[in-house]
């Protein structure tokens, strides 16, 4: 190709993955697949390896590009970024309205109420359409110059459109859009200007501030991946997003991927146009994330009935908010308010009830589970908390009790952060000398409190477990594990029934299930003759489930859906697993000394094979589906998949493999041994290539199928 058209094509490539970026980061709503974007990326990095003279840094492939810093560099800003005065009541929020009538002085004003995003404040710069800076808050006055990071946040355009003053044309669409003639206080630049990007007459830099966050469903994954490490869980969404942000390797940014909601909008240090609505709506123009929930108030009423709805709603959303920012529109009435040292007088922050708490604790009791561990519960003086009534929280184990230093009859902060169950953050320790005489030590039990069976902590371990196969508390969690998705998938089968069963002494064990009789069923509370049906009918339908669930469902300890894979496709029968030495097992690819200890001592109680030929009575299925005779010829090795395979599915391909001993991961290693590359592969071709990893076409995966050991 001749580089005038080696050059058009990859303007043509980076407009439209920019255009895709916005629909998919901004506007959520895609366009194409997420395989038709990767073509689109690919295609671009062959064009730019091939050419690296036509690289440039707002190149859509340079996401994420940067190499690790040593470190961050202070950065000062033009305009300081305040911090915002709170309130915490309605009677306050009137107040402030108060006081701005009395600045106003009898002009005219509104207000825009935003959703305060639980995060970090970050500015993101640009000169000439190009991102140059990304700078964290710090102080208000100096911040980070946190550039590599903040250009993994795929929210954050790297080059603004090409008339960034005028992007877009406004549309009336409802009465909170104002018109395209109210817009600016600057004048843009005209089409016929020598400066052919259109980029504002005068202007040196854009500044765009916004908060940057970490949704809840990131979040969670983020701690089921501590977690499977045998690492701790991270606290919040907040304090998570503001550690990654200071992380030193922009690739381990990218992996978290934070997203950013903008707010605030500056040219050379001064706010453009007439009204804070009219910068809004231009950061949406210019491909910016502003929240959708934002809202033009006529009056502090409508403020209130903001704050109010969202109170309500915001345990709805996939992300943290704390309260309503709430600002006068007008650009002229802020800059005559102007600001104390901290804070600006033409916005406040109406703070909703914290996530935070204190209250005392009045007992501690146990909570066994399925495998045993005695949890230690907090008995909690009711509290008021993120919208609801808090009075038992999470102590987790006797070292975290040891840890916070917790006496029974303390004050302590109690946190709600996405769970169900509340923890424990603090002690209160400087209220204890008001209530010393009424504290009481806490002694971990010598028996489990449900059954009064052994109980013992193992090496190692921080839990303290039952060891009575038939405590009722354990068997209740059993029934609960064995029926949920990643097990037997019996969706009928809730807290509530378990409970039942167990008390009314239908079920002594998992195998007992599947001997339930409809008139059973029908006498126990709230069991109605469909229900009862409906669970015997996804009864009968678990029976055919893969060994892999079987599995999975039975509890063994820590064998979780990935072990309980291994091992099924490994064995391809339950009996081939039951007679496994304990060496075959540790050999096993994923499975290693502790797991095979655990599965060899549970296959070896005589109550588990006493269970296994019940479960075997009824016809429960004890084989993975596909032949259990194919030879393990990927043992111990990991693969990727990539593009487009002709003559499998992504799910045949993985399933083939595993049946062989292998696993297939989501993205590129140095741990990985094969990626599977079809037609148009993506960027994990590039990133296999990068690191010398071996790469097959369709062709030899298919033939690699038919080998034998």
């Amino acid at each position: 190709m001749a580089q005038a058209d080696v050059k058009a094509e990859i303007e043509k490539l980076r407009k439209e993955i920019n255009y895709h970026n916005e629909r998919y980061y901004v506007l959520s709503s895609p366009e194409i697949s997420d395989y038709e974007y990767d073509q689109l990326l690919f295609r671009l990095r062959q064009l730019e390896d091939a050419h690296p003279e036509l690289l440039t840094p707002d190149s859509p492939s340079q996401r994420v590009g940067g190499r690790p810093v040593s470190g961050f560099e202070p950065y000062k800003f033009r305009r300081q970024m305040l911090s915002l005065d709170n309130t915490y009541s309605e009677d306050d929020l009137l107040d402030w309205h108060k006081r701005c009538e009395k600045l106003a002085a009898g002009r005219a004003y509104n207000f825009v109420a935003e959703l305060k995003i639980d995060g970090l404040s970050i500015s993101a710069m640009y000169e000439t359409s190009v991102l140059v800076r990304g700078v964290t808050r710090g102080d208000g006055e100096v911040g980070d110059n946190v550039t590599e990071n903040v250009r993994t946040i795929r929210a954050i355009p790297l080059r603004l459109p090409e008339n960034p003053f005028f992007p877009f044309s406004f549309q009336k669409t409802s009465s909170n859009l104002l018109s395209n003639s109210d817009l600016p206080l600057l004048d843009a630049a005209s089409e016929s200007s020598e400066n052919s990007e259109l980029w504002p007459q005068g202007i040196t830099e854009i500044e765009v501030r916004g908060e940057v966050y970490l949704s809840n469903k990131m979040f969670e994954r983020i701690n089921e991946e501590q977690q499977e490490k045998g690492l701790s869980r991270y606290a919040n969404p907040r304090n998570l997003a503001s550690g990654t942000m200071k992380l030193l390797d922009p690739q381990a940014v990218a992996a978290r991927k934070l997203d950013c909601f903008a707010y605030d909008l500056y040219f050379d240090g001064n706010k453009p146009f007439q009204t804070h609505w009219n910068a809004l709506e231009w950061l949406r123009g210019a491909g910016f994330k502003v929240n959708e929930h934002s809202r033009l108030c006529e009056s502090i009423d409508d403020v209130i009935a903001f704050c109010r709805e969202w109170d309500e709603k915001r345990n709805s959303l996939d992300y943290e908010t704390d309260g309503v920012v709430v600002k006068i529109n007008q650009i002229d009435l802020q800059e005559d308010f102007g600001s104390t040292t901290k804070s600006p007088r033409w916005a406040v922050a109406f703070k909703y009830p914290p996530r935070q708490a204190q209250t005392r604790v009045n007992a501690i009791t146990i909570q066994v589970g399925r495998t045993g561990a005695l949890t230690p519960v907090a008995e909690l003086t009711p509290v008021l908390l993120a919208g609801t009534t808090v009075a038992r929280a999470s102590l987790h184990n006797e070292d975290e009790i040891k840890r916070l230093d917790l006496k029974i009859g303390d004050w302590v902060m109690v946190e709600k952060c996405g769970e169900i169950i509340p923890k424990v953050v603090k002690v209160l320790i400087e209220k204890r000398k008001e209530i010393s005489e009424q504290l009481q030590d806490f002694v971990m039990p010598n028996s489990c409190p449900v059954c009064g069976g052994e109980v013992i902590r193992l090496a190692g371990e921080a839990v303290i477990r039952c060891t009575n196969d038939n405590c009722l508390a354990k068997l209740k969690e059993a029934l609960l594990h064995f029926s949920s998705r990643d097990a037997m998938q019996i969706e009928e089968l809730g807290d509530r029934l378990a409970e039942q069963l167990v008390d009314n002494k239908l079920v002594s064990d998992l195998a007992d299930l599947y001997y339930l009789k409809l008139e059973d069923l029908l006498k126990l509370e709230r069991m109605g003759k469909k229900s009862a049906q409906n669970l015997l009918n996804q009864l009968e339908q678990s029976k055919k489930r893969d060994l892999a669930q079987l599995l999975t469902g039975l509890g063994i300890r820590h064998v979780g859906e990935r072990k309980a894979k291994v091992l099924a496709n490994h064995f391809g029968t339950l009996d081939q697993l039951m007679v496994a030495t304990k060496e075959e097992l540790t050999n096993i690819f994923e499975i290693g000394n502790v797991v095979a200890m655990a599965i060899y001592n549970w296959f070896n109680l005589e109550s588990n094979r006493k269970l296994i030929e019940k479960l075997r009575s009824v016809d429960v299925n004890f084989q993975q589906s596909g032949s259990s005779t194919v030879a393990k010829i990927f043992t111990g090795k990991q693969f990727v998949l990539t593009g487009k395979l002709v003559n499998f599915t992504r799910e045949q391909a993985q399933k083939l493999i595993e049946e062989r001993g292998g696993r297939v991961n989501s993205s590129v290693s140095k741990k990985t041994d094969f990626v599977v590359a079809g037609l148009e592969a993506g960027s994990k071709l590039d990133r296999a290539q990068s690191l010398g990893v071996a790469i097959v076409d369709e062709e030899t995966f298919g033939k690699m199928l038919e080998l034998k050991q």
